[in-house]
């Protein structure tokens, strides 16, 4: 079963090596690795050109990081797609051999699992964990999904329920990630692994204004495909979050 993990990138040189070595070093061997390059101009492209045939990659301009992910889904030919962001990279080398072996040859169509975070000038401290262990579809409307990066599913999904929505600027992987777990109700397994590592500072964490996007994009996702929620239930997170803090430190 072949795994098409996609990597979009741009202007990514400082990291780029880092995530292409940990997609070779995996233990499993029939992988497909993508590297959609949004046109970089900090020598990426020279990286990209000295990993050859170890990798497919094209550079060019495109509209935005989930427009280059449509993209990479539409050239992938693995009958499992997943993606490995320019500035994470695989925890473990037997990342993709626990997800082939949870979904081939059983009926489930995608796996979740945990990530870390790690700031880009201490790579050997890890800063925060996000485990999908507890997470279920109910806690879409409350603001929580499962981490992205461990999201690798059945391409078979993509065909039939669709690609990201071009125009959402920061949550179209909630919205599809509602589409196709809340909505479709595929068949998904949680892998209990910490299995991609990620450099903090994305799109979606950058400053207050980008949070603001973000929530304000959930609550669009979450009406857009039938499901009820309102700011209070959304925003309401923080405030779990802060409780839950408090609780660690007494």
């Amino acid at each position: 079963m072949k795994i098409s993990v996609i990597t979009v990138a741009y202007q990514s040189a400082k990291t780029l090596e880092h995530t292409l070595q940990s997609v070779q070093e995996q233990n499993y061997t029939d992988i497909e690795h993508i590297v959609i390059d949004g046109g970089s101009k900090d020598g990426s492209i020279e990286i990209l050109q000295k990993h050859g045939s170890k990798i497919r990659w094209v550079s060019e301009p495109d509209r935005g990081i989930y427009d280059a992910m449509n993209k990479g889904i539409q050239m992938a030919t693995g009958e499992v797609i997943g993606m490995l962001n320019a500035d994470d990279f695989y925890t473990h080398p037997e990342v993709l051999s626990r997800i082939a072996q949870e979904i081939n040859p059983t009926s489930t169509m995608a796996t979740i699992a945990d990530v870390a975070f790690i700031r880009p000038d201490m790579p050997e401290k890890i800063v925060r964990k996000y485990s999908a262990a507890n997470w279920h579809p109910g806690k879409f409307v409350r603001g929580f999904m499962p981490p992205h990066p461990s999201f690798y599913c059945k391409k078979t999904c993509y065909d039939i329920f669709g690609l990201y929505k071009t125009d959402y600027a920061i949550a179209a992987d909630y919205e599809l990630l509602i589409r196709f777990l809340a909505v479709e109700k595929i068949k998904y397994s949680y892998i209990p692994m910490q299995m991609v590592t990620m450099r903090t500072g994305g799109a979606s964490t950058r400053n207050l204004k980008s949070n603001y996007i973000l929530n304000e994009e959930i609550i669009r996702a979450c009406k857009e495909n039938g499901l009820y929620t309102n700011r209070l239930m959304v925003y309401g997170k923080y405030f779990r979050k802060i409780f839950e803090l408090r609780g660690r430190l007494r």
